[in-house]
């Protein structure tokens, strides 16, 4: 392994070298690392990355269950991951970044201050040395719920890398920080979020995917009839205002702004219509909420309601990315919506 300051390196790594287990390789890595399997056609190269966030390992265990193949992908491979540190921390994966630390998938852009920030700024750097023709970014879920991707473009070559993994893709006008902004370098970049972290059908979406992305001729232009992904457009973030809070109960929580029943992820990428029951509000309502527009404007009472203490749709909305995390929904996003046939709320 050499060590490049921010990021070690790994090339064309052993059985010995990675270990038996995942557990085993996480615990071998000392820093980010780079990990470069070369191709059988050397001229051409894809990259990969995962464990940005690390209580996210899905496709960590997918990366480690394909190098332990040792079998020689199609085009050359980088593998890039990310949240080592944050991931290494007891108990293993239960750390979405360092404690007081920034969330490494939101410093992929300009300022690049601090460590997530320079460890962002290192990986980038090498995307642009390399050169890859596609990125691929694996993520799991905050919740339990179908898998999907995640872009900020709408083409072809978009839907095809997503076709890999999932049937469904978001298409978002957000800009965060995040990795797979990376596609407005002509690079193009999906996010994957294969599901929740402790669920094996994650595991077993990120691995499949992961194959089909390293043993494919060409993973841009599959042909169209190969795709059949469903197209939600440009969702809008359910925030809690910082000084809100939060709870996870059968019944409503009178020390909580906003009481959700544990099961309320179950509602991923379903339709939920106006009379469906989201939970329960306290004495400040639908004030709680930030739900901005890209205008900046809180659009909250589009797409929440209250009938006495409790919350209901709206309008039907499709709902995805439902997190049952209090930490996540304080510090990221309750949820993300769009209308029922998939498109932009306004």
């Amino acid at each position: 392994m050499i060590d490049l300051g921010i990021i070690d390196f790994m090339e064309n790594p052993t059985i010995e070298d990675i270990g038996r287990t995942p557990n085993e390789f996480l615990a071998s890595l000392k820093k980010p690392t780079l990990i470069k399997v070369k191709g059988k056609d050397t001229t051409r190269t894809r990259a990969l990355a995962t464990l940005l966030h690390g209580n996210e390992p899905s496709g960590l265990f997918a990366v480690h269950r394909w190098l332990r193949l040792q079998e020689k992908p199609s085009v050359t491979i980088l593998c890039f991951i990310g949240g080592v540190y944050p991931a290494k921390l007891e108990p293993i994966y239960s750390h979405r970044q360092l404690p007081n630390g920034k969330d490494l998938n939101r410093c992929f852009k300009e300022p690049f201050e601090g460590p997530e920030a320079e460890i962002a700024k290192a990986f980038l750097d090498i995307l642009h040395e390399e050169q890859p023709e596609c990125l691929i970014d694996i993520h799991n879920t905050s919740g339990t719920g179908p898998s999907f991707g995640v872009t900020v473009k709408n083409d072809a070559a978009h839907q095809a890398l997503t076709s890999l993994f999932t049937e469904r893709l978001i298409v978002t006008d957000l800009r965060l920080g995040a990795l797979m902004e990376y596609s407005e370098k002509e690079v193009p970049t999906v996010t994957v979020e294969c599901g929740g972290a402790q669920d094996e059908h994650a595991h077993q979406a990120a691995y499949e995917g992961l194959l089909r992305y390293v043993t494919k001729q060409n993973v841009i232009s599959l042909e169209k009839a190969e795709w059949g992904i469903e197209i939600l457009t440009n969702p809008v973030r359910i925030e809690l205002k910082p000084e809100a809070t939060i709870a996870y109960n059968e019944q409503p929580q009178a020390d909580a702004d906003i009481t959700l029943p544990p099961d309320i992820e179950h509602q991923n990428f379903g339709v939920i219509h106006p009379s469906k029951s989201l939970g329960w509000l306290g004495p400040n309502g639908l004030d709680c909420f930030s739900v901005l527009n890209k205008n900046q404007e809180n659009i909250a009472s589009k797409i929440l309601r209250q009938e006495g203490n409790q919350l209901f749709p709206a309008q039907s909305i499709k709902a995805f990315m439902i997190t049952t995390n209090p930490t996540i929904a304080k510090s990221d996003c309750l949820f993300y919506a769009v209308t029922d046939k998939g498109e932009q709320i306004i």
